[in-house]
């Protein structure tokens, strides 16, 4: 499908996607008729390969259709983010693999954890993987799950579990994000094949093709951005609408009348605009590199995980300035302000998009030493 299609479909589908949000909020985990539905239109696997019934978006189309989920509703447009960034590790797969893992069954959806939490003893023809992972978002939806693996050999793998075989811990109380269902997951001495068991750094992808060289975590840390996108301008539009219609306590005129609320609104929008702008021009630049068949330098990554960053910090930035800018009425649990508030104060701290990420690019920039694996 089309990278257009499929944003107009997410657009589409908004109404339909923000009444599922209450029942997502409730269950802690989005509802399986939702998944359904986001999975039929093809949005769980906006990085799938498109010989395994994918979409392959380019990494400015990948943004936006997931922004326009997250403006609906920020839980789905998260998940739809975990999906559809751990289906490009099927170009990295064999392809008997990855067939067997995303081409069967269009509705198959797949997530997990990269953080190397579990720990692989080498067998025959495989590893016993054992371990305990945090930030399982969809987990409860998926058919296979990945987690971050250090081997025997000190080797860091994404290996992938069959559902089944993965114990989901109800740990999710959170203050945010709370629909995503992002559960503690474990397995214990399960065996893993040597096929499902995936090397990503410092290992090209099998399938060389744009969106693969493009580098994985670049498309994580955009990704995780783009949510944080569609949260500010969901918050913003809201705060427009509410000031609209209210006027507030001991005043005679409309929010909206208020030069306090015009400023801020003024400055919500240059912060969540500035922040789109650089994200979208540090994506282009890196994809014109890949594009062109040059090698992406360390430096375009470290800047592509800072525009992340900023965009992060800059969301949250705009989502306080019309939080309080909307005084009482955003507190209350009915307010999709209130929501927006809790969501995008924990989105912000993934940690592709975490504060520390600042200190990284200036370590790299001033010449210090600098840990540079998940660039």
């Amino acid at each position: 499908m089309p990278a257009s299609a499929l944003l107009e479909s997410a657009r589409a589908l908004g109404p339909q996607i923000r009444a599922f949000s209450d029942e997502a909020e409730s269950l802690r985990r989005l509802p399986p008729e939702l998944v359904r539905v986001l999975s039929e239109a093809g949005l769980m696997r906006l990085g799938l390969p498109q010989q395994y019934g994918g979409a392959e978006l380019d990494p400015v189309s990948f943004l936006e259709v997931v922004e326009e989920v997250a403006r609906h509703d920020s839980a789905a447009g998260w998940c739809v983010m975990i999906a559809s960034t751990t289906s490009p590790l099927a170009a990295y797969l064999p392809e008997k693999e990855a067939a067997r893992i995303y081409g069967g069954d269009p509705l198959t959806v797949t997530g997990g954890a990269i953080a190397p939490s579990g720990t692989g003893r080498s067998v025959k023809g495989g590893y016993g993987v054992t371990g305990r992972w945090q930030w399982g978002s969809g987990t409860q939806h998926c058919s296979w799950i990945v987690g971050g693996t250090l081997t025997d050999a000190g080797d860091y793998r994404l290996m992938f579990f069959p559902a089944d075989d993965v114990e989901i811990i109800d740990t999710w109380y959170s203050s945010g994000l709370r629909g995503t269902g992002s559960n503690d997951f474990a397995v214990s001495d399960l065996f893993v094949p040597e096929s499902r068991a995936v090397a990503i750094v410092g290992a090209p992808p099998r399938l060389q093709r744009p969106l693969y060289v493009f580098p994985l975590f670049s498309l994580l840390s955009l990704a995780v951005a783009s949510v944080c996108l569609g949260v500010a301008r969901r918050a913003i539009d809201e705060l427009i609408e509410l000031a609209e219609v209210k006027t507030p306590a001991f005043s005679g005129r409309r929010l909206a009348a208020s030069s306090m609320t015009q400023v801020d609104v003024a400055k919500a929008e240059a912060a969540l605009g500035s922040a789109r702008a650089f994200l979208i021009d540090e994506i282009g630049k890196t994809w014109d590199a890949v594009l062109a068949g040059r090698e992406v330098s360390l430096e375009q990554r470290a800047r592509m995980r800072l525009a992340s960053a900023n965009a992060g910090a800059r969301c949250v930035e705009a989502v306080d300035l019309v939080y309080h800018a909307g005084g009482g009425t955003s507190v209350y649990a009915k307010s999709p302000l209130q929501r927006c508030f809790r969501d995008i104060h924990t989105a912000s701290q993934h940690i592709m998009v975490a504060p520390r990420t600042y200190e990284l690019f200036g370590r790299l920039r001033l010449g210090a030493p600098a840990d540079t694996s998940m660039l």
